[in-house]
C-alpha cells in the first residue's frame, strides 16, 4: 500500500576526537551495502599513498574557493592553511540514486549542513566517560601531551552542541554502537514524511475489498432474518 521515496538518507555523524566515529561508521558499512561514505575535498597536497577520489578529492586552492563562491560545498573550513569540506554534487548524486550517504565530520561542519539541510539525520557519538576519552586519546600515541589536552578540552565544548542533534549514541562497545546506528537509520526510513504515496489498487487490495464486501453482505442477510 505504501511507496516510499527513492531519495536516500543524508546521515551526519559527529562527536569529539576519540569517540570512535570512523570505527563505528566502518562497522555499519560492512553490514549495509547501500550506505556510501562521503569523500571530502581538500586543497592540500596528497600525501604518500593517497589517491584522488579515495582519501580525498584533491583540488587547488583556487578551485576550492571557486566552489565556495558558487555554493558547491555543503560545508567547509580552513585548517592549517588548507581548505577541507564536503562537495555537494557527489553527495546529491548518491542520494538521488537511492543510496544513504553518511558524513563523518566535525561539529562545525555538521552545523553548517543543518542550516542548509535541516531534514538530514544528525547523530552525535559520545565516549562512555571523559576519563575513557582521555585514555583513548593518550593511547593513540600519535600526538604530544599538549595536543592531547587540547583535544580533550575541545571535547567539553563540542559536547555542549549535543542538543542540536537528533540522536545520541554512547560508544561503549563498537558492535553495540554500530547496531544502534543501524537501528536509527531503519527507524528513520519508516517515518511518515518519507511516504511518497499510498496506493490501493494492488491485487492484494482487490482481494481484501472482495472479502470485505462478502462479509458485509452476510451481515445484511443475518439482519434481515431477525
Amino acid at each position: 500500500m505504501i511507496k516510499t521515496k527513492k531519495q536516500g538518507l543524508l546521515i551526519v555523524l559527529s562527536g569529539p576526537s576519540g569517540s570512535g566515529k570512523n570505527t563505528v561508521c566502518d562497522e555499519v558499512k560492512k553490514n549495509n551495502s547501500n550506505i556510501w561514505e562521503s569523500i571530502s575535498m581538500t586543497s592540500r597536497k596528497p600525501r604518500k599513498g593517497e589517491e584522488d577520489g579515495k582519501a580525498y578529492y584533491f583540488v587547488s586552492e583556487e578551485e576550492f574557493e571557486k566552489n565556495i563562491k558558487n555554493e558547491k560545498m555543503l560545508e567547509w573550513a580552513k585548517f592549517a592553511g588548507n581548505y577541507y569540506g564536503t562537495p555537494r554534487e557527489s553527495v546529491q548524486k548518491h542520494l538521488d540514486n537511492g543510496e544513504d550517504v553518511i558524513l563523518v565530520i566535525e561539529i562545525q561542519g555538521a552545523l553548517q549542513i543543518k542550516k542548509k539541510i535541516p531534514h538530514a539525520l544528525f547523530i552525535f557519538l559520545l565516549p562512555p566517560s571523559m576519563r575513557e576519552l582521555k585514555r583513548r586519546l593518550t593511547e593513540r600515541n600519535t600526538e604530544s601531551k599538549e595536543k592531547v589536552m587540547e583535544r580533550f578540552e575541545t571535547a567539553y565544548k563540542e559536547i555542549n552542541e549535543l542538543s542540536k542533534y537528533n540522536y545520541v549514541i554512547v560508544n561503549d562497545e563498537i558492535n553495540d554502537a554500530a547496531s544502534k546506528l543501524e537501528a536509527i537509520i531503519k527507524a528513520e526510513k519508516c517515518r511518515v514524511d518519507r511516504i511518497e504515496e499510498v496506493f490501493l489498487d494492488s491485487p492484494e487490495e482487490k482481494i481484501h475489498e472482495t472479502l470485505v464486501d462478502k462479509n458485509l453482505e452476510n451481515k445484511i442477510v443475518d439482519v434481515n432474518k431477525l
